[in-house]
């Protein structure tokens, strides 16, 4: 099929676009790199009149470090952050996750706005956002506002964004010198959209034991999660193969996926069962034996 007749803007400026969102409402909707929109825009899953291109908007492909956090703009690319040495050093999971982000060619182009607007239950930057108590910056005819990740991803492809707003950046909170992390997900192929996924990191403590662990998932639900059962089994504790099997365990009964044409729930269950004990493991150094 090919995409249905539309109109094409491309703003010069921030308070244009805004503008011609308000105008049109939802009749119009944002391109950046166009790697969800333009399939569903050739499938008309998606019948815009307006298509508003912000490519060309200044001061939105910008990466700023500093005691704050890291704040990430909404026209930043995968391959931006793929590269960077910078960010390997300053938030490394984020690095991680990025380089799980569909294909090469995919990375190129893809943005951090759209990934978090288009708000794909099963994409890494939604799950990275909320595991890390991420914010999410967006400007409209009202003025500025900040959103929390837990508040701005509210169903499958469906945010708490309004018809004339746009996201500017993700800021991110700082990132502690020596946390654990580790981010795993499973896919048919290399690529594809992952079954399920967990991202997680915790703070070892003076005495050894993990401290503010925090353990999200994605594919499982309507939106990204956090796994706070699994959390829960895992904080104050020294992380043990013992401990890892039961987050594992406490992962997998805390989700309720539904069946779908690419797994049955139950399988995903136990996935995201195991990628939580794979996860602990890698961040703790652990070396997983087979259960007997």
């Amino acid at each position: 099929m090919k995409a249905h007749r539309f109109d094409y803007v491309r703003p010069a400026r921030l308070e244009h676009a805004i503008e011609v969102l308000a105008e049109h409402g939802d009749q119009a909707k944002v391109i950046a790199g166009g790697q969800s929109l333009v399939p569903m825009l050739a499938f008309r899953l998606a019948t815009p009149r307006f298509l508003v291109d912000i490519g060309r908007l200044p001061d939105l492909n910008r990466v700023t470090i500093d005691d704050s956090g890291i704040r990430i703009g909404a026209l930043v690319r995968w391959r931006d952050i793929e590269c960077s040495a910078e960010l390997k050093l300053a938030h490394p999971l984020l690095v991680e996750a990025i380089r799980h982000v569909a294909h090469y060619q995919i990375r190129n182009r893809g943005t951090v706005g759209g990934s978090l607007a288009h708000a794909d239950p099963a994409a890494e930057l939604p799950g990275l956002a909320l595991t890390c108590g991420a914010e999410i910056l967006v400007v409209g005819q009202r003025g500025q506002r900040t959103i929390s990740a837990d508040e701005f991803f509210i169903g499958p492809l469906s945010t708490s964004l309004r018809q004339d707003e746009l996201i500017v950046e993700l800021h991110l909170p700082p990132w502690r010198v020596g946390r654990r992390w580790a981010f795993e997900e499973f896919s048919r192929r290399r690529g594809d959209f992952a079954l399920a996924g967990v991202a997680l990191f915790y703070d070892r403590q003076q005495n050894g034991h993990a401290g503010n662990v925090q353990i999200g998932a994605i594919g499982v639900a309507d939106t990204p999660i956090r796994l706070t059962a699994a959390e829960s089994v895992v904080q104050g504790k020294t992380i043990t193969e013992a401990i890892a099997r039961q987050a594992g365990a406490a992962a997998s009964e805390s989700v309720h996926p539904a069946d779908d044409i690419h797994a049955p729930g139950e399988y995903r269950r136990a996935l995201i069962g195991v990628l939580t004990e794979l996860a602990l493991a890698r961040a703790s150094g652990l070396s997983l034996q087979e259960h007997a």
